[in-house]
């Protein structure tokens, strides 16, 4: 029995017991509604279907005039010159002519051909951006041939870069330690309530030294929040890691780091997750739509 039979019956059922007019009134008014509502039809609605229309399939067409450069062009969009040259290899040269018709996708980003066996993992692994984001957003394909890849910034006449990036060098602890909450969706035990967890809660005596996972910039130091005392160092190639709940400091804003760094030491200020003493430790990338947590553990050699 499908949704709509499911509907047709309860309301059936509900004529039947009732000798109200007014009552059978509203029950045949639910029954029209029921018949032409679009519920029946979304619970069977294939995935790609409720899906975004795919980042390749909305590309506007700009019909280039008198006076405009790609630069223009792509002020234009809020987008980056390397971006409208990506999707319209006829841009290679650094000109555009009047008449000219080019491509412009709805966001910055690179068009790619997906090499034969890859999944979205694996461009999540290469591009550093969520395999969930990239699915979505190119349509919910399950094997992708060409993909978009948002929020990657590379040089005219380059091939797009995949910034050999394989994991952050360091760990955030002198030695790897127990995970006492993982990155991702968590059951609060007092009240039954899902909660997500942006990042991993690495146990660990208070006082321990917190190390720069891999060289960078520092970007922020001081309380937010709740993550009470929080260093945020930036990596570059819109990467950076989130060090949180320190009872103290050892950085600056603005101070460049090298893997292995301390940064501050474990404590237990703002609103810890779990009792025990730990550091929370976050991987966030920069997305179109913000910074975004990834879980810490793929980035992590250890």
């Amino acid at each position: 029995m499908d949704f709509a039979d499911k509907i047709s019956f309860f309301l059936l059922f509900l004529w039947v017991k009732t000798n109200s007019f007014t009552a059978r009134l509203i029950i045949a008014l639910l029954s029209a509604i029921a018949w032409f509502s679009p519920l029946s039809a979304m619970a069977q609605t294939p995935l790609s279907e409720l899906c975004p229309t795919p980042v390749l399939s909305r590309l506007q067409r700009h019909q280039v005039i008198s006076g405009e450069t790609i630069e223009t062009i792509a002020q234009q969009y809020n987008l980056i010159p390397q971006t409208l040259i990506g999707v319209n290899p006829s841009l290679q040269g650094g000109q555009v002519q009047v008449g000219q018709e080019i491509l412009i996708p709805p966001f910055n980003g690179i068009k790619i051909t997906v090499p034969n066996g890859a999944t979205w993992q694996d461009l999540s692994t290469a591009y550093g951006v969520r395999a969930d984001v990239l699915f979505e957003i190119n349509g919910c394909v399950e094997t992708p041939k060409v993909a978009f890849i948002p929020g990657v910034n590379w040089k005219p006449g380059e091939r797009p870069s995949q910034d050999n990036y394989t994991g952050l060098r360091g760990y955030p602890l002198p030695t790897v330690a127990q995970v006492g909450l993982s990155y991702g969706w968590h059951i609060e035990p007092n009240t039954g309530e899902s909660f997500f967890h942006g990042g991993m809660d690495i146990l660990a005596q208070e006082g321990t030294p917190v190390l720069a996972a891999d060289s960078g910039n520092v970007i922020y130091v001081g309380q937010e929040g709740n993550y009470g005392f929080l260093v945020i160092v930036d990596h570059g190639n819109g990467r950076q890691t989130r060090y949180g709940h320190l009872s103290r400091f050892n950085t600056r804003i603005g101070q460049s780091v090298q893997v292995g760094d301390v940064l501050g030491y474990v404590g237990t200020t703002g609103r810890p997750d779990i009792l025990n003493p730990h550091l929370h430790f976050e991987v966030r990338f920069k997305s179109p739509v913000g910074w975004v947590a990834q879980d810490p553990q793929i980035h992590l050699s250890q």
